[in-house]
């Protein structure tokens, strides 16, 4: 039977991840050091998250997706993506600079990578530490001879827009889009379902293996937009308590940020998708009015973890704990 689901993060060392999203979460081993990535909703191959919750409980999303097909996704949904989950839900804790890299787009990832491609969005989280700042895009014309220069000498960053940011705003980061993450940034990220990454620059870093971090400048070369950047990229929408507000429409994924200090009700039987909740912030209870498993409608969602309502469900009721945020993602086709 379908309710909602819960997931285990799967955290991931990274040699600039940080140590403050591992807070959030209460399976980090004693010697992990540097959780740079959680993902807390993936079907990326052999990275699935597990349902921590009900009698699904240890079974992977892959499973779910075996099973209960349209009932879980939506029959839109389904029928475009098949038993393959259509986007990636992470949060990431950059203590160091990100390599410069970029993403392909779907063509191109399907016909070289057998994947999706990777158009992305960070919901940028509260940070201990100032000066969180991305790179989004390049600020003049640029093009491979140039690029070749600039990574020789190490002034690449030189080149792109540079974006202070604080909690709340929004970087919508297309496929094509040459961009990175400064250090002191956390941020919440939607994706795509693909974990290809073609990095251009970085920084001269070794990796544990003692060796430098492989670049995959060709493939960047080919699958990046060189034009500069025209319009913004990082909004800053504000929230309305008690209400729902659009952070960010794409082909890809819908999503709407809630910021709840009183329960309220969301109807989703217009939808034809599954509907996810990424917890930015506070802690809510989430429950399916309309689920016929009463033993397993109900879970509580906290900061950093994620939740997701089949599309069979519409009927749902949150009640936050005091002040709360939610990211709301569904699919629209």
């Amino acid at each position: 039977m379908l309710y909602p689901f819960k997931f285990e993060a799967r955290l991931f060392h990274k040699i600039w991840g940080g140590n403050i999203i591992e807070k959030w979460y209460d399976h980090v081993p004693a010697d992990y050091e540097n959780v740079g990535e959680a993902w807390v909703l993936s079907d990326v191959e052999k990275y699935p998250t597990v349902v921590t919750n009900g009698s699904h409980a240890g079974d992977d999303l892959q499973d779910l997706l075996e099973v209960y097909m349209d009932e879980l996704v939506g029959g839109k949904v389904y029928d475009t993506f098949g038993n393959h989950f259509p986007l990636l839900l992470k949060f990431i804790d950059a203590a160091d600079d990100l390599s410069i890299q970029v993403h392909p787009d779907d063509d191109y990832a399907l016909e070289h990578e057998n994947s999706l491609g990777k158009t992305e969005m960070w919901y940028v989280m509260p940070s201990p530490d100032k000066g969180a700042a991305v790179y989004l895009g390049w600020n003049e014309t640029m093009n491979p001879s140039l690029i070749h220069a600039a990574i020789q000498d190490g002034s690449l960053a030189r080149y792109l827009h540079a974006y202070k940011v604080s909690e709340g705003d929004i970087a919508y980061i297309p496929a094509g889009t040459v961009h990175a993450m400064k250090r002191n940034t956390i941020v919440a990220e939607i994706q795509e379902n693909s974990d290809i990454t073609y990095r251009l620059y970085d920084y001269n870093r070794v990796g544990n293996d003692g060796r430098m971090r492989p670049l995959k400048l060709d493939k960047a070369l080919e699958v990046m937009d060189y034009a500069p950047v025209k319009e913004a990229v990082v909004t800053h929408p504000s929230p309305v308590k008690n209400g729902v507000v659009n952070i960010k429409q794409t082909p890809y994924f819908t999503a709407n940020l809630l910021y709840l200090t009183q329960k309220a009700q969301r109807d989703y039987a217009p939808l034809d998708s599954f509907v996810a909740y990424m917890c930015v912030g506070g802690q809510c209870r989430v429950t399916a009015l309309d689920c016929e498993v009463e033993n397993d409608n109900s879970v509580t969602l906290g900061t950093g973890e994620a939740i997701l309502i089949p599309a069979s469900l519409n009927d749902i009721l949150l009640a936050p704990e005091g002040d709360c945020k939610l990211i709301e993602i569904y699919v629209e086709l």
